[in-house]
């Protein structure tokens, strides 16, 4: 600023302030994008005051604009609406605060909005926020369910209503919440945190009913995608009506198209589940009886059998083959004995006939000499010489009185030829 000063020397705070308002003065209009976040029309006064917030990071700034611009304004500026402003840089030295001065309002058009909406929908998609592989799959039965929504609205009525009247017993724990304008998406998320780090809560369930593209963008807010992401417990999208798509539908782990379906989809039917369990206990007793029929059949069948019917009879049958097998094998036996009998008598005949012994019965003996040598010839012994006699029951001592040779026989003339 050029301005001379020191310890000695200190220049006034007003100097410095109308310093800082002149610097400020000399810079000039910018156009500038936000959300508004707070809305002020004082009673009696020709300015209105707003204060515009990035729809990113956590910066706002002050603005004023004449009342007669802002009444001018179609659609009306309401709180949470994106604008565009046409505005100077303006420092008010009697208070030291920065603002801008509008001169030109416009409101962001539904288009654009779309536009933004759709680019980041492509950004998180390309992340994988939007995997289908990443749900998380419903409990059956929750034991507490989460509720985000905001306070006193149809859309907490109709899913506490509708879940009690499915399941009487089911367990809701409710935390309110803004649900449009420049502070439901935080709000949102830190509710959001909450009831994920409560390990009561199975599911959680957002819920808000229809509203304009402007009115449902806290629901794209990439923060709040983000968080839903990031959270343990799944959780269930029920923002507005079958047309409404915000992105929360994309990155939660399952979409209601109504708060009323989500109650529907978080809490199953008593009256279905009976009904069904019934169902079931029919068709498990039909199936029941019809195999203790199909069995019941083949037992009478079986039982219907001669085997079973008269056993009796058939063992009588195979009593008079074992009786009949019996005399045929004792007949066999018999038969091969008398057999193995007579071979036998016959062996022995012949084996006794052709012993010696039966030769000596038939009048036969055996004549030894002293040394036991066998006497065939009147040659081989002489007068007087005693001998051994072997007959068929006992033997004789002899001695030889006489020797007589046979004479030797003729031999007989051959026949000329």
């Amino acid at each position: 600023m050029g301005l001379d000063t020191s310890p000695e020397k200190p220049a006034p705070v007003r100097q410095i302030a109308n310093l800082i308002a002149g610097w400020v003065d000399r810079l000039g209009p910018v156009w500038v994008e936000g959300q508004v976040a707070q809305l002020s029309r004082r009673q009696g006064m020709n300015t209105v005051f707003l204060t515009l917030r990035d729809a990113v990071a956590d910066v706002s700034v002050p603005v004023t604009c004449s009342r007669q611009l802002f009444d001018s304004l179609n659609p009306p500026v309401v709180e949470g609406a994106s604008i565009v402003v046409h505005a100077k840089p303006s420092y008010y030295a009697n208070r030291g605060t920065l603002s801008l001065r509008a001169a030109d309002i416009r409101m962001v058009g539904l288009g654009e909005l779309l536009a933004r909406i759709e680019r980041r929908r492509q950004l998180l998609a390309a992340e994988g926020l939007f995997a289908r592989e990443r749900k998380r799959p419903l409990p059956f039965l929750p034991r507490c369910v989460g509720l985000v929504t905001g306070g006193g609205s149809a859309a907490e009525r109709d899913v506490l209503e509708v879940a009690r009247r499915r399941w009487p017993a089911v367990e809701f724990r409710v935390l309110h919440t803004a649900v449009q304008g420049p502070n439901a998406a935080a709000e949102v998320m830190a509710a959001l945190g909450r009831l994920d780090r409560d390990d009561r809560v199975d599911v959680i369930v957002i819920a808000r009913g229809g509203g304009s593209v402007e009115d449902l963008l806290p629901f794209s807010d990439e923060g709040l995608l983000r968080a839903v992401f990031a959270a343990t417990t799944p959780v269930v999208s029920a923002i507005g009506h079958e047309p409404d798509s915000p992105l929360l539908d994309l990155v939660a782990d399952r979409r209601a198209a109504t708060p009323t379906d989500a109650a529907k989809t978080v809490v199953p039917d008593v009256a279905e589940e009976i009904e069904r369990i019934a169902h079931a206990r029919s068709r498990i007793r039909s199936s029941l009886g019809a195999w203790l029929d199909r069995e019941r059949h083949q037992l009478d069948a079986l039982r219907a059998r001669p085997s079973l019917a008269d056993p009796v009879s058939g063992l009588d049958d195979r009593w008079h083959e074992v009786v009949q097998l019996r005399d045929r094998s004792r007949r066999s036996m018999h038969h091969r004995l008398d057999r193995a009998h007579d071979d036998l008598v016959h062996q022995l005949a012949r084996v006794r006939g052709l012993s010696p012994l039966a030769t000596l019965r038939r009048g036969y003996a055996v004549v030894q000499d002293a040394d036991g040598h066998v006497v065939t010839s009147p040659e081989q012994t002489q007068v007087g010489a005693p001998l051994r006699v072997r007959v068929a029951d006992g033997r004789l001592g002899v001695l030889v009185q006489e020797t007589d040779p046979d004479p030797a026989p003729e031999e007989k003339p051959e026949d000329d030829e």
